[in-house]
C-alpha cells in the first residue's frame, strides 16, 4: 500500500526488545527518497518538507520514535524501502551501525562537522546538539542549592521533588550515558538511589516543566531546548522555571546529538547522501538553531532566536556516542529498577 507524505508509525512494542512486523508490499521505489524520521514531525517537517528541492526527486517520510523505527529498519533488514535513518539521538543510528544496516558517508560529508559528532566508522554524522540540564523553580530552589552532579540530585532534600520523562529518549540516552561512564554496577547503583528518592514521572519534558511552572516539582532533568522552545512561544517574563547547566564532565551534562545516516543497499544512494548533507547545510543548520533552539554542529552558525550558551562551554562528559547504542540493556536496567 502506497504512503502518503507523512505516515506516522503506531505505537510499535518494546522497542528494540520484541521484533516488530516488517512493513509489506511495495511502499516506495527507486521513484521517490524514503526516510524514516525518529524525529518528531512538529519539529522537523518544516526543513524535511524542503528537502524535494535539494534531493530532485520526491520525499516520502515515516514518522517515529527513534528506538522503534531502528527496531522497525532492523526487523525489515535489507528488505527495507528505507533510504535515510534520521534520529532523534546517537543510541538509535550505533545500534543500526552495529547491525551492519549503515553505508559509510563520503568523507566530504563527515567533513562538515567536528570528528566527536560523528560515527569512527564514518557510518553516521549529527546534524544538530542538545544538552541535558537541570530546570528549577528559583521560588523553591536558591541558586547555591543547585545540583553540581549528578549525585547532588540523590539528596534527601530532593525526595519528591524532582521530575523526569521515564519513556523519553533523552532519558534512556542519558542513562546508557551513566552506564558507559560509570559501568553497569555504578549506573544501577545510582539509577536505585535515585527511584528511592521518589522522582515524579512525567509523559514528556514539556509535561516536567509544566510541574515545575506550577510549583508542583523543585527540579526537572530534561533537554534544554525544550525550555527555549517555551521561553520563544510565552515570553521569557511569563516562565518560571529557569535552566541550570551542570559542569564538571558530569553525566549530567551529557551532549547527545540528533543525526542521519544512509542505509546499506538502498534504492537511491546519491539522493540519500545528498539528503544527509542538505541536513548539515547552512540552511538546515540555521533551522535547528532558530526552529528547534537545538545547537548546530556545523561551524559557523549560531542561533539568532534564542540566546544559548555557546556548545563550547556546555562541559558534556568525554564520552563516544556511538557507545550510546546499547539502548536494550538501558531499558532493561530501568525496568529491573523500577524507573520505567
Amino acid at each position: 500500500m502506497l504512503f502518503r507524505h507523512r505516515v506516522r508509525v503506531g505505537a510499535l512494542v518494546a522497542a528494540l526488545v520484541l521484533p516488530l512486523a516488517a512493513c509489506g508490499g511495495d511502499q516506495a521505489g527507486a521513484d521517490s527518497l524514503v526516510i524514516y524520521s525518529g524525529r518528531n514531525e512538529g519539529l522537523v517537517g518544516g526543513l524535511l518538507d524542503q528537502l524535494e528541492d535539494a534531493v530532485g526527486m520526491p520525499v516520502e517520510v515515516r514518522y517515529g520514535g527513534s528506538a522503534e523505527m531502528a527496531a522497525q529498519l532492523l526487523e525489515e533488514g535489507e528488505s527495507t524501502q528505507a533510504d535515510v535513518f534520521f534520529s532523534q539521538d546517537a543510541g538509535a543510528l550505533g545500534a543500526l551501525s552495529q547491525a551492519g544496516r549503515l553505508a559509510a558517508l563520503p568523507a566530504d560529508v563527515l567533513d562538515l562537522v567536528p570528528e566527536k559528532y560523528r560515527a569512527h566508522d564514518g557510518t553516521w554524522v549529527a546534524t544538530s546538539a542538545r544538552a541535558r540540564v537541570v530546570a528549577y523553580d528559583p521560588a523553591q530552589v536558591a541558586e547555591a542549592d543547585l545540583p553540581a552532579n549528578a549525585d547532588d540530585v540523590l539528596d534527601p532534600k530532593w525526595r519528591g521533588k524532582i521530575g523526569f520523562a521515564p519513556t523519553n529518549a533523552s532519558w534512556q540516552s542519558f542513562v546508557t550515558g551513566l552506564r558507559v561512564l560509570r559501568g553497569d554496577d555504578g549506573a544501577r547503583e545510582w539509577l536505585t538511589a535515585f527511584a528511592a528518592n521518589d522522582p515524579q514521572s512525567y509523559k514528556n519534558n514539556g509535561a516536567v516543566l509544566d510541574a515545575i511552572d506550577s510549583g508542583q516539582i523543585s527540579l526537572g532533568l530534561v533537554n534544554h531546548y525544550y525550555w527555549y522552545e517555551r521561553v520563544a512561544e510565552r515570553g521569557r517574563d511569563a516562565v518560571t522555571t529557569q535552566l541550570h547547566f551542570v559542569s564538571g564532565n558530569d553525566p549530567l551534562a551529557l551532549v547527545n546529538v540528533a543525526g542521519a545516516g544512509v542505509l546499506a543497499g538502498n534504492d537511491s544512494s546519491d539522493a540519500a547522501v545528498s539528503a544527509v548533507r542538505f541536513l548539515l547545510s547552512e540552511q538546515a543548520q540555521r533551522y535547528y538553531a532558530d526552529t528547534t533552539a537545538e545547537y548546530p554542529v556545523t561551524p559557523g552558525v549560531t542561533s539568532t532566536e534564542h540566546d544559548l550558551p555557546a556548545l563550547s562551554d556546555v562541559q558534556s562528559p568525554d564520552i563516544d556516542l556511538s557507545q550510546l547504542a546499547s539502548l536494550q540493556e538501558t531499558l532493561a536496567m530501568l525496568q529491573e529498577v523500577g524507573l520505567t
